[in-house]
């Protein structure tokens, strides 16, 4: 359900633009604190295990998945800062509507309103 009348892009920015600024920094730290575990495994017979190994791939893979869904969500916050810079953040990119600030609220990055997004 859309709100009667949208804020202004001023106040849409003020309250939104903080959030995803903190978001995307936070990402950005836990991307590098992580590199680590995202390297190649390295086979080494003598100080590793078969078990071992497979732990450390399946790690590694967590690792990467976990990557991908971080990279995915820097682009969506990217999506959304660039969206305040030419005042459409808020408006649904399906319908044109504003998307609501309960919506919004929930997920600062949400680019289309309920029923598009349907």
């Amino acid at each position: 359900m859309s709100d009667p009348a949208p804020p202004s892009d001023a106040s849409l920015a003020a309250r939104y633009r903080p959030r995803l600024v903190a978001e995307r920094a936070e990402l950005a730290a836990a991307s590098g604190a992580t590199s680590a575990d995202r390297r190649p495994v390295e086979l080494d017979q003598q100080s590793v295990g078969r078990l071992s190994r497979m732990d450390a791939l399946q790690n590694q893979a967590l690792a990467q998945g976990l990557e991908a869904r971080r990279a995915a969500r820097l682009r969506a916050i990217d999506a959304a800062l660039g969206r305040l810079e030419t005042g459409a953040f808020g408006y649904c990119d399906g319908c044109g509507d504003f998307i609501g600030t309960p919506r919004l609220d929930l997920d600062p990055c949400a680019a289309r309103c309920t029923g598009c997004a349907r």
